[in-house]
């Protein structure tokens, strides 16, 4: 099973993969950084697009 990881501490809040991929990705309103709406998410072209639009690559698809 795939699994899909964010690097918090790279993350700069931009909102590129909530704007790509809003099923899978939310901002923390207190961190101001991103996570997963579910654990495990499906894995999508708009995730994986959204891992590769990511502008500080902090997005991890491993499979």
């Amino acid at each position: 099973m795939a699994e899909v990881i964010i690097d918090t501490y790279q993350c700069s809040g931009c909102e590129t993969c909530v704007e790509i991929c809003p099923d899978v990705f939310y901002i923390d309103e207190v961190t101001e950084k991103a996570g997963l709406v579910s654990p495990s998410p499906y894995i999508t072209d708009a995730l994986r697009q959204a891992a590769a639009f990511c502008p500080e690559k902090c997005i991890a698809i491993l499979e």
